[in-house]
């Protein structure tokens, strides 16, 4: 069996796909990357190391932090810019888009692949994303398979799963899995519990809820008081307007 490479953020759905490629059993090994960018916070890096540890996977952190503000600057992700709260589908939740940084995680989580006779590279872009990050569109998919075929000459497969599901399935395959989503990060903001108010924690804490499990991070109020708050943000959204 050949090796794959899954490209690790430490948030919940690219944990999930590590668990669930893991659990195929389709590769005799897979290897973890992460890449600090220069991202405002490190937990989800932090948590990522600690997920790898668990499952006993082989992780890589890449340190290219000084093209956070650099090269990527305007993003309220990498940049001094406040991080929007409200609906993730706000035209505000556009100030977190970093600038290509799918290609550039994707570009190094190739050549690590090819470098290490790795047959495939998986990232979990998904269906939620697909109205704010212009790189989780499946016609960016599409066209980084064909790149991706072609930019060596040995052949790697660029996989993204969850492209047609939401966070809400995603997270029904984790707890399939029994993932352990206290060792995920999603909101925006590095604090010591996770605000509840950014676009990101709604849309995991909607998640959450669809699955009919309460999400095991700590919050700034109660697991009660932020589903009430997200299922408000989601009621008072850009539709609703």
């Amino acid at each position: 069996m050949s090796k794959a490479v899954v490209v690790l953020s430490g948030g919940m759905d690219s944990t999930t796909l590590l668990w669930d490629i893991l659990n195929s059993g389709k590769y005799a090994e897979v290897l973890a990357l992460s890449v600090n960018y220069g991202q405002r916070h490190s937990k989800e890096l932090d948590l990522a190391a600690k997920t790898c540890e668990k499952l006993g996977v082989s992780h890589k952190i890449v340190d290219m932090a000084s093209i956070g503000s650099s090269l990527l600057a305007g993003s309220s992700l990498t940049s001094g810019i406040d991080v929007p709260e409200g609906h993730y589908e706000e035209e505000s939740m556009k100030s977190t888009v970093v600038p290509n940084r799918n290609m550039i995680l994707l570009s190094l989580a190739i050549g690590y692949a090819v470098s290490s006779d790795a047959k495939a590279v998986f990232y979990g872009a998904h269906a939620g994303d697909h109205a704010i990050y212009p790189d989780c569109r499946k016609e960016f998919v599409e066209a980084m398979k064909a790149v991706t075929k072609l930019c060596d000459w040995k052949e790697v497969e660029l996989e993204a799963p969850y492209v047609d599901s939401d966070k809400g399935d995603i997270v029904e395959i984790g707890k399939q899995l029994q993932v352990d989503y206290s060792l995920t990060w999603t909101c925006y903001k590095g604090n010591e519990k996770a605000c509840g108010k950014c676009g990101a924690c709604g849309e995991r804490i909607l998640a959450f809820d669809k699955a009919g499990i309460p999400d095991p991070i700590d919050y700034v109020k109660s697991w009660e008081e932020v589903l009430a708050d997200a299922k408000l943000m989601v009621a008072n959204g850009p539709e609703k307007k």
